[in-house]
């Protein structure tokens, strides 16, 4: 049973597009015989708190695939300047309360920790957008600028993110822990509606995230806490990881012979 304070209908929405500077076509690439977008789709129904998820692209090459394994696809504007643009039109035509973007290349999504992001915003309905963090481990991720720091408040606020380390420690040795922002949003509807009208501020501009707009308009984002480490895939680099870590998870857990991966 759903606690009390989930609303009717949460909609979850996985923006796919064909083109990309850096990696063309990702979403169709195959990962362990299956399109990467249906590794993200079939991980997003897993979650609890999702009353329906959708893949929402402009390009039928996506499309198709994207009914061929039985996912509901919402066909969008092809002009979008963003992911959160693409979900925007999608929640404008549903009667979804609260709408959560999920990033079409993280094939080893956590429904667990899509589920936190939504319990986040539910249990803060004052609070219009939630995400995710992860405690860094690798000191080496603190100043990578390819991996998004973020800062807290006490309640679990987001104070700012950055590409930068943050904080800065002065002195405070082991006592300092870092976190990974994790790219999984949830937003109340109609903030998610009126996002794209929101000013673009220098904040937003220097550190090319686009999170930023909200805080720079003076708008809370709650960020929960989640073991799941983030592994998108940017780069066809990122690709070769993702398939070699799936060849390794088949070979310790191999599929019963009845549903063996489809290889076509």
């Amino acid at each position: 049973m759903l606690p009390s304070n989930v609303p009717q209908r949460i909609l979850g929405v996985i923006p796919a597009r064909f083109s990309s500077s850096r990696f063309p076509g990702k979403a169709l690439v195959s990962i362990a015989g299956k399109p990467m977008i249906q590794h993200v789709w079939e991980r997003a129904l897993s979650a609890r708190y999702l009353t329906n998820v959708v893949v929402a692209t402009d390009d039928d090459r996506i499309a198709q695939a994207a009914r061929a394994f039985g996912a509901t696809v919402r066909m969008t504007r092809a002009d979008h300047f963003s992911g959160t643009d693409r979900v925007a039109e999608v929640a404008s035509a549903d009667p979804a309360s609260v709408v959560v973007n999920i990033q079409g290349d993280e094939p080893l999504i956590d429904p667990a920790a899509i589920d936190a992001a939504v319990l986040a915003l539910l249990d803060n309905p004052d609070i219009p957008m939630a995400t995710l963090k992860r405690r860094i481990e690798d000191p080496a991720d603190q100043g990578n600028p390819n991996v998004v720091k973020v800062v807290t408040d006490r309640l679990g606020n987001a104070i700012y993110f950055s590409r930068s380390t943050i904080p800065y420690n002065r002195g405070a040795g082991d006592r300092i822990a870092y976190y990974k922002h994790i790219g999984l949003y949830v937003y109340q509807r109609d903030f998610l509606l009126s996002y794209s009208d929101l000013p673009v501020g220098p904040l937003e501009t220097s550190e090319c995230l686009e999170q930023l707009r909200a805080l720079e308009n003076g708008y809370k984002i709650r960020v929960a806490e989640t073991e799941y480490e983030s592994l998108g895939v940017d780069t066809p680099e990122d690709l070769a990881r993702l398939r070699h870590y799936f060849e390794l998870s088949l070979s310790r857990h191999p599929a019963p012979r009845n549903t063996l991966i489809n290889n076509g």
